[in-house]
């Protein structure tokens, strides 16, 4: 099957506990050239994270009305290697890397579908706030089921 046949959209966990979010790149991803624009690879990176905190039971707008704490990205690290292009299959795996008391680091890798390289790598360090903005500690519901997952470190 080649990578544009691929099914768009499909998430889950690989037995390592790497989460895979499947993407297909539109045209409004790309420049002129049919190149992906480096600003759109933070779209992709922001939905891996979505999808993996879906996956795990955690819906961000739940959170924000029950408990007031909301997820802000404070720091990305961005290593682009290669271009994705014009309708390229991708697959976003995120994985958490550690789990501090007010923040959480993600790794995430935006490679072409069912390849082991990685196309563009994103590192970064999730904060949590609280309504007034203020760092707040990752809430136990959600740091439970953080450190549920393999790939976490507490």
């Amino acid at each position: 099957m080649s990578e544009r046949q691929l099914q768009p959209t499909v998430t889950g966990f690989t037995a390592d506990g790497t989460h895979v979010l499947r993407a297909r790149v539109y045209y409004e991803d790309t420049d002129a050239g049919g190149v992906v624009y480096h600003a759109n690879y933070l779209r992709f990176a922001e939905r891996g994270r979505t999808e993996y905190l879906r996956d795990i039971g955690v819906f961000q707008s739940e959170l924000a009305d029950a408990e007031g704490v909301y997820f802000v990205v404070r720091r990305s690290e961005i290593d682009f290697r290669l271009p994705a292009r014009l309708d390229d299959a991708l697959e976003i795996r995120t994985v958490i890397a550690g789990i501090k008391g007010a923040s959480f680091l993600v790794e995430q890798t935006i490679a072409k579908a069912e390849t082991d390289e990685y196309l563009v790598k994103v590192d970064s360090t999730i904060a949590c706030l609280d309504r007034k903005g203020r760092p707040v500690r990752v809430p136990k519901s959600v740091k439970s089921k953080l450190d549920r997952q393999d790939g976490a470190v507490s």
